[in-house]
């Protein structure tokens, strides 16, 4: 389905909304190979597509992914393909990324999950071979994660069984993290950047846990201070928000 043809019917704000979303999903591709996440076409990122609602009904309904089987160097804004929640192709000339079926599942079960990525990441994908979770015993661990980060069900590729994996795992968990057991890591965050973020550090806690592991047993962090740690990154650590004194 050529971009001329597949959202002919939409109004100009959310084309307009699709242009953005489609350039910053492009972006962040480029941010899985820059920190080894990822190896040849493998790996994705989606962002769901948020307009203004007086847009008109359902035009919430879509995401931007990458198309399958293409190479980073390839990768433009006009490559990216634009899907429903269905997972359906709206807007694009390649297929969707064989991961489709899963992002979409998560957006439709998840509202307020605005961006989910997924890579072959070495560390994290070897503690998922083992269905391990990564035991939270770093504060970083405790800041971003709010705990261990959650090992999810086998499921095969090509329908929504990753997806509801991932949805039923992370129900309820603080982590935006999940090792897809046999697989690999998937996260979600409030938008594309966020689950990049998590997706780096996902596989450097994998990292520095399996190192640690290495020179003896690790020691876990109390509940009642992964819990404090949690609050304080979440809610205190960063800039503050300023006026626009200009």
């Amino acid at each position: 389905m050529s971009s001329e043809a597949g959202m002919t019917t939409y109004p100009r704000q959310v084309l307009e909304q699709v242009a953005r979303t489609r350039e910053a999903v492009a972006q962040l591709h480029a941010e899985l190979p820059r920190w080894g996440l990822v190896v040849w076409t493998a790996g994705n990122v989606s962002q769901r597509v948020l307009v203004d609602p007086a847009s008109g009904p359902g035009v919430d309904d879509l995401f931007v992914i990458k198309p399958s089987g293409v190479t980073y160097d390839e990768l433009t804004p006009e490559s990216m393909v634009v899907c429903d929640l269905d997972g359906a192709l709206v807007d694009g000339d390649r297929a969707p990324s064989s991961d489709t079926a899963a992002h979409a599942y998560v957006y439709r079960h998840m509202p307020t999950v605005g961006g989910v990525v997924h890579t072959h990441s070495t560390y994290a994908t070897a503690w998922a071979a083992r269905a391990e979770p990564i035991p939270c015993v770093l504060t970083m661990m405790a800041d971003e994660f709010g705990g261990d980060v959650p090992v999810g069900p086998f499921a095969l590729i090509g329908d929504d069984s990753i997806g509801r994996g991932i949805v039923e795992t992370l129900r309820g968990s603080r982590s935006p993290a999940v090792l897809m057991r046999n697989h690999g890591p998937f996260t979600i965050g409030r938008d594309a950047r966020a689950a990049v973020k998590a997706a780096v550090m996902v596989e450097e806690v994998a990292r520095t846990v399996h190192v640690a592991r290495q020179l003896g047993p690790t020691a876990p962090i109390a509940p009642a201070d992964i819990d404090s740690l949690y609050a304080r990154y979440q809610h205190v650590y960063g800039q503050a928000p300023t006026e626009d004194r200009s």
